[in-house]
């Protein structure tokens, strides 16, 4: 019998930082503002929930952190609502003293057809934004502001 395939999304980036400065971008809220979300209530630790803000979209999303094994993996529940939590996994692996491969995670989805098609698709999306606006600041201190003005027409002015 052969095992179902479950969608998963995977995005992945070199970081020409310590594992330590790129893991710790994910978990102080002071710095991943610099890249991803605009607000978040608090640190990332283990069983706490937290929530994130993007606040030129007017959004929030719960997270429930499951699982941190510092400079290694962060684990999440994302939104914690029946029909759209997903687990997402953040992993980090040292190259070299200098350099992290980060591979992001997102599986668990619910939707079936078309629909699970678009959400792997926007969730592959937004996790390579989010990869791509972490390089830029952590390897060279740019605020890209990719992830804000991905959507203009859906800021409200």
């Amino acid at each position: 019998m052969k095992k179902k395939a479950v969608p998963t999304v995977a995005c992945q980036m070199m970081i020409r930082k310590p594992v330590s400065m790129v893991f710790q971008a994910f978990i102080d809220p002071d710095i991943t503002t610099k890249f991803w979300f605009t607000k978040s209530s608090g640190q990332l630790e283990t069983g706490k929930r937290i929530i994130w803000e993007w606040e030129m979209y007017h959004v929030s999303s719960e997270v429930l952190v499951k699982e941190i094994v510092p400079n290694e993996k962060i684990s999440v529940e994302w939104d914690n609502t029946p029909d759209t939590t997903t687990t997402v996994d953040f992993e980090f692996t040292a190259l070299t003293a200098d350099t992290t491969y980060v591979v992001i995670k997102n599986y668990g989805f619910h939707q079936t057809g078309d629909d699970l098609v678009q959400a792997v698709m926007d969730n592959a999306g937004g996790f390579t934004t989010v990869l791509d606006g972490l390089k830029a600041w952590l390897e060279f201190g740019i605020e890209l502001n990719l992830v804000r003005d991905k959507f203009p027409s859906i800021q409200q002015k």
